[in-house]
């Protein structure tokens, strides 16, 4: 079963194929995605393609959950959070995420991912999750650095999206350090 979270503001759920054009919206839109380390989607079966994909990692040896956020006061699916690469016997997880552009600088994502860690670090009992921001994401990493996550390094020629390799910055957070009452300093 998949596993529903919920926030003041958003309702985090399994994607399916009716949220085809809403991410088509959002993936195709090269400024948003300029970051996510995937070059923009252009067609509807792209973005089918991403909802199987997500829904695959449910499957796998080291699986993982992509819950899609949708935002509760117009039921408008605003982006995607996710634990992926999930490690079971090591306990880790990379973390990825992405908004649409009109949604940015709200607090939204912030409040999404502090469901997402609660569950990692409860239901999924991680001891580690990680996050990989390009240099250049400069709110990327502020809000990492709101949720508890240190930079650990730099991943020289990490990611390869827009014809060309990206560095990465390693962020990691240990169940430790990890607060679910944290709040943004905005």
């Amino acid at each position: 079963m998949f596993p529903t979270l919920e926030t003041p503001r958003l309702l985090l759920r399994e994607l399916g194929h009716a949220d085809a054009d809403a991410l088509l919206s959002i993936h195709g839109d090269a400024e948003t995605m300029r970051w996510f380390g995937a070059d923009p989607i252009a067609t509807r079966e792209q973005a089918l393609q991403l909802v199987e994909m997500f829904a695959g990692w449910r499957r796998q040896p080291n699986p993982g959950t992509r819950w899609g956020l949708v935002r509760k006061s117009d039921r408008r699916l605003i982006g995607s959070a996710g634990l992926f690469k999930w490690n079971r016997s090591w306990r880790n997880a990379a973390l990825g995420y992405e908004l649409a552009r009109d949604c940015q600088g709200q607090g939204l994502m912030s409040e999404a991912l502090r469901a997402v860690l609660g569950y990692g670090f409860g239901e999924m009992r991680l001891h580690r999750v990680q996050a990989e921001i390009h240099p250049d994401n400069a709110a990327s990493r502020r809000l990492a650095e709101r949720l508890g996550f240190r930079q650990e390094g730099l991943l020289r020629d990490s990611g390869y999206w827009g014809g060309r390799y990206h560095d990465l910055v390693c962020y990691g957070l240990l169940a430790g350090e990890w607060s679910p009452a944290l709040k943004d300093k905005q």
